[in-house]
């Protein structure tokens, strides 16, 4: 039986593994943060100054911002195919409700949010060479490199949570999710919204209630109770996903809901905990995965019936894959099959595959708790 581990993750800075061949370059990282910076600091004047000098009625408060996606989760990836795909920073830009409903119309109040944010943007991107696009439905996007971009969605949030608004505040505090959606042709006024939620500006729909703080309280919260080998497990099956489907494929956010109720940490063997995920990740998806801080919300359902029959059988053939190579006795053949499931960014160093008993394997197994003699009460978060 082999250990594969190491070829996963490692402490030791001078050995290559997965994780660190799927991290992004610290000047990546340097360069998107200054990107995300100069971004938000035109924003701040620009979105104010253009509504006054259109006339808007009204004070203009200036913009507030929270980082949400997987930059926040910290389980971004460095893109597998260059040419195809590209690392994905969502920064919201947040807006008072008061602010929104000064305008005679919903619809009025997004569009000019969209127009706002765009015309402030439009000098930066010429100045750096960066491309704005506004095809997005949900968002502006705006392509920092060949290998990254920033995509800005426009909130409209309560004026009491954007008064207190900080990132510490947000960092710390939990909202509850929307229990259902807004129907999609609603009359086009303002006491059709819901002026204590977070509505998201749609540039078809107008405003769409969206608040993506709970997901990420959530999966913190996952993350605290099981350990930080969950959130190294969460991207190992996006740097899979990215290298299986270069367009397209399961969402982050349904790997990241799928795998969470099944992980079971494993001791200093990050292969059998992806192991475990994956071989529960097939019937995960056949019951169908819902968004953790909204069970109304389907994300099977977004990914559509031939997506979820794709996903079941590339998932079944990878836990397959992943329990042979654990129980194989050729590390050369090992790190190419591998390979095949991760790309070449999983290293073939066959020398550090190690070696090891059932016995051990038990040992690395997490520990399951036996009956005891007299039942409790138990209370569940």
């Amino acid at each position: 039986m082999l250990n594969i581990s190491p070829l996963f993750y490692t402490t030791e800075n001078a050995c290559p593994c997965l994780l660190c061949e799927i991290d992004l370059t610290r000047k990546e990282k340097d360069y998107i943060n200054a990107a995300k910076t100069s971004i938000r600091a035109c924003l701040r004047s620009g979105i104010p100054k253009l509504l006054k000098d259109n006339n808007f009625e009204g004070v203009t408060p200036i913009p507030k911002f929270y980082t949400q996606g997987s930059w926040a989760y910290k389980t971004i990836n460095a893109p597998a195919h260059i040419q195809i795909q590209q690392a994905d920073i969502d920064d919201g830009c947040y807006l008072p409700m008061s602010f929104a409903t000064l305008t005679k119309r919903p619809s009025h109040a997004s569009k000019l949010f969209f127009v706002a944010a765009e015309n402030a943007l439009e000098p930066l991107c010429k100045e750096n060479g960066w491309e704005l696009c506004r095809d997005k439905d949900t968002c502006i996007r705006v392509y920092i490199s060949n290998t990254a971009h920033i995509d800005i969605p426009l909130y409209a949030i309560p004026d009491d949570e954007y008064q207190t608004m900080s990132q510490h505040i947000l960092e710390a505090h939990g909202y509850a999710s929307f229990s259902a959606a807004l129907e999609k042709h609603y009359s086009d006024s303002w006491t059709a919204l819901p002026a204590d939620r977070v509505m998201l500006a749609h540039r078809v729909e107008d405003w769409i209630p969206s608040d993506p703080r709970p997901v990420k309280k959530w999966f913190e919260d996952e993350v605290a109770a099981k350990g930080e080998q969950l959130r190294r497990v969460v991207r190992y099956l996006k740097a899979f996903r990215d290298w299986k489907w270069p367009t397209k494929g399961p969402s982050s956010i349904l790997l990241m809901a799928a795998a969470a109720p099944v992980f079971e940490e494993s001791q200093k063997r990050d292969d059998l905990a992806l192991l475990t995920v994956v071989s529960s990740l097939p019937e995960a998806l056949r019951q169908g995965v819902s968004n953790p801080t909204d069970p109304d919300e389907s994300l099977t359902d977004r990914l559509g019936e031939p997506g979820v029959s794709d996903a079941i059988k590339v998932f079944m053939d990878f836990a397959e894959v992943l329990r042979a190579a654990i129980e194989a006795g050729n590390a050369d053949q090992v790190c190419h099959w591998m390979q095949k499931e991760f790309g070449p960014r999983f290293p073939h160093e066959p020398a550090r595959i190690k070696s090891e008993s059932i016995r051990e394997k038990i040992v690395a197994a997490p520990a399951m708790a036996g009956p005891s003699v007299l039942p409790e009460r138990t209370h569940s978060a």
